[in-house]
């Protein structure tokens, strides 16, 4: 879709238009000069002298009636340049949304906002101390989020402040992200930094010497500092991929080098592919003391599961439920992803009714994402996902479910092409909320990535300003580099917490 937008120059505008005009239209392109082949144009009046009116009109191409959306409002103070063109794109998202609205007949429950994180708003406005009402009125006025989405940002709110209720002074500790990059398989949506691990034990032996060395490192310059650590994450990657001895040795390694791991608040393991996991591996979980992992199932239709590359049966993720049940686990995390290949409300009714008798201890609900590098972006004629409104459906469906079945939702984030611009959202019962999972949306504390394709995400104690760092995704890469980039992480957690 190439959308011409006239009486607007400055380029700032044309990232904000084309986040907007994506929630509407597939790859859109945004013009403020004439191009050659142009689907829909829009013209925008801007007036910034005493107040900020903004004027937004548009053809339809069908019926070729005119649709029109107006936006006046006093300036609000403002000290810098920044916080005046944030006013001025407010108004100009107002009345471009609207339009499209209109043209399209689609409403945008989030409104202008286009961000991943949307609780943070809520949070920030907390730490001021500002009353609830007025940040309600404040969200719906200046993002145009409704009233839905907004009880859903407070009751998360709420839910993470009675989880954590230091949530707001964790930022001199830190919590441990650590990447293992191997899977069985790459699911034709993901990615993640993912390889077959089949075949590959050369890389895989190096990638844990490293791996064990950023551990020692980052654990010696922690317990030089002492800070503390939070909570501890393994991802991937599957991180049950590797061998049981594998396994044992790390977290042996993590208990010797990390300081008092024994007072960590959570420490995770994705065992997301239930073909990863074995006696074995549960038995090296339960000597560690892991109290917190997930099998994940995304669907409970084998056909799905085949279509997106996880080669398990349902059967095996239910089996394997079940066995980490007996061995012990009583934190257990299911993933569903909605809008999977040919899934509509009747498969997701299923997914919802097998892991009725399962119970995990928290569900994250998935909406299908359209990833640039993904096998299944590349290819998006081999999949059919369901329409806007289906996914809607669907995601009110599995609302209700958890509703009914005591789960309450503790997180959300939203990505880019999501389908149906909607959300992913994290549930629990009572007391089985992940705290890191908290932590790294809500950005209150540096997290620290250790391992391969491992993002850290250094935050200012002092600023809240944050800083990211990634390691190499290529195993080979981080195998050559590993030391470096640990010398490079270290330097600037010196610099946060000199």
């Amino acid at each position: 879709m190439n959308i011409l937008i006239t009486g607007v120059e400055d380029e700032r505008f044309e990232r904000p238009l084309r986040l907007i005009a994506n929630l509407f239209f597939e790859e859109t392109s945004i013009y403020f000069t004439e191009c050659n082949s142009v689907d829909l144009k829009v013209h925008i009046d801007l007036n910034t002298e005493n107040r900020i009116e903004a004027k937004a009109a548009l053809e339809d191409p069908e019926t070729k009636k005119e649709i029109r959306s107006e936006y006046s409002r006093g300036w609000k103070p403002y000290e810098t340049e920044k916080e005046g063109f944030r006013q001025v794109k407010t108004a100009l998202s107002h009345v471009y949304l609207n339009v499209l609205q209109d043209l399209t007949g689609i409403r945008q429950k989030w409104g202008i906002l286009t961000g991943i994180r949307p609780t943070k708003l809520i949070h920030k406005q907390n730490q001021l101390g500002t009353p609830r009402e007025e940040v309600h009125a404040k969200l719906k006025e200046e993002y145009l989020i409704t009233d839905e989405k907004i009880e859903l940002m407070q009751n998360i709110v709420d839910r993470q402040l009675s989880v954590v209720p230091d949530l707001y002074d964790v930022q001199n500790e830190v919590s441990i992200y650590i990447g293992i990059p191997f899977c069985p398989t790459k699911c034709a949506y993901c990615t993640f930094p993912a390889y077959a691990i089949l075949g590959k034990q050369g890389r895989v032996d190096s990638f844990l010497a490293g791996l064990h060395y950023e551990i020692q490192e980052m654990g010696r310059w922690l317990k030089e500092k002492g800070i503390k650590i939070t909570t501890i994450y393994y991802g991937g990657g599957t991180p049950t991929s590797i061998t049981a001895e594998e396994m044992d040795a790390l977290y042996e390694e993590m208990y010797r080098s990390f300081p008092d791991v024994d007072k960590v608040r959570e420490v995770t393991v994705e065992a997301g592919r239930p073909d990863t996991i074995s006696v074995e591996k549960l038995e090296v979980l339960n000597k560690w003391n892991i109290d917190r992992i997930s099998i994940n199932p995304q669907s409970y239709t084998q056909e799905t599961l085949k279509a997106i590359g996880r080669h398990h049966t349902v059967e095996e993720t239910i089996d394997k439920f079940h066995l980490a049940r007996q061995m012990g686990m009583n934190n257990i995390n299911m993933d569903l992803i909605i809008g999977l290949p040919n899934e509509e409300i009747p498969e997701l009714q299923h997914s919802l009714d097998e892991t009725e008798k399962l119970m995990p201890e928290s569900l994250t609900v998935h909406t299908l994402s359209f990833k640039r590098a993904s096998e299944m972006t590349k290819n998006k004629e081999k999949y059919k996902v369901a329409g806007r409104l289906e996914i809607e459906r669907m995601m009110n469906l599995a609302e209700e479910w958890t509703s009914a079945h005591g789960y309450e939702p503790y997180y959300l984030y939203r990505q880019k092409n999501i389908l149906g611009n909607l959300e992913n959202v994290g549930y629990a019962l009572p007391g089985q909320d992940s705290i890191y999972n908290i932590m790294i949306m809500e950005e209150v504390q540096t997290i620290i990535g250790i391992g391969c394709g491992a993002a850290s995400k250094f935050i200012d104690p002092k600023t809240g300003k944050i800083t990211h760092f990634a390691n190499p995704k290529e195993p080979n890469a981080y195998n050559l580099g590993f030391k470096e980039y640990t010398e490079k992480k270290i330097k600037i957690l010196d610099e946060l917490f000199s």
